[in-house]
């Protein structure tokens, strides 16, 4: 997994890294690429569907889901799996790393972390495995929105929580 960037930016990578791969840069494929450099964190293909319509961008779904597996294979985005089942997608840069995603604002977060890898080497090893790859995603709430939750569910039973 590579680190996902998580500030809005330019299109050209994205259309370079197609480009280079020998893809032609259709106008459908440029409006996604724009439509993707705007999101923040990670997104799904709803959202970029709800983001064409909103700019009246005449890009249909089947479109959408060509143009992301393709982004996909040519390791441009990565896909993951959030806790509803649904697929998200993030632009990540071509480092392995993982992902802690917020299951109340959505945010995504890179994880890279030298004992997690050994960890997972030594799990394989322990299976009598050789892994030839392995994706971590960690979902729970960041630092900002567990503080939020914190301060405004005083009161509220918290299991650990001494009783007062």
């Amino acid at each position: 997994m590579r680190p996902s960037i998580t500030q809005p930016r330019d299109t050209a990578p994205l259309l370079a890294i197609l480009g280079r791969a020998g893809y032609r840069l259709t106008e459908p494929r440029r409006l996604l690429a724009t439509l993707i450099a705007e999101q923040t964190g990670h997104f799904t293909a709803a959202d970029l569907a709800r983001s064409a319509r909103a700019g009246e961008i005449a890009v249909g779904r089947a479109t959408i889901f060509r143009t992301l597996e393709l982004l996909g294979e040519l390791e441009a985005i990565e896909r993951i799996d959030l806790p509803t089942g649904e697929h998200a997608y993030v632009l990540c840069e071509p480092v392995h790393h993982h992902h802690a995603v917020c299951t109340e604002c959505h945010r995504t977060v890179d994880v890279v972390d030298a004992e997690l890898h050994a960890a997972i080497r030594e799990a394989a090893r322990r299976a009598g495995f050789t892994a030839d790859a392995h994706r971590v995603e960690l979902y729970g709430r960041c630092a900002e929105c567990a503080g939020r939750t914190a301060t405004s569910g005083a009161g509220r039973d918290v299991p650990g929580a001494a009783a007062s």
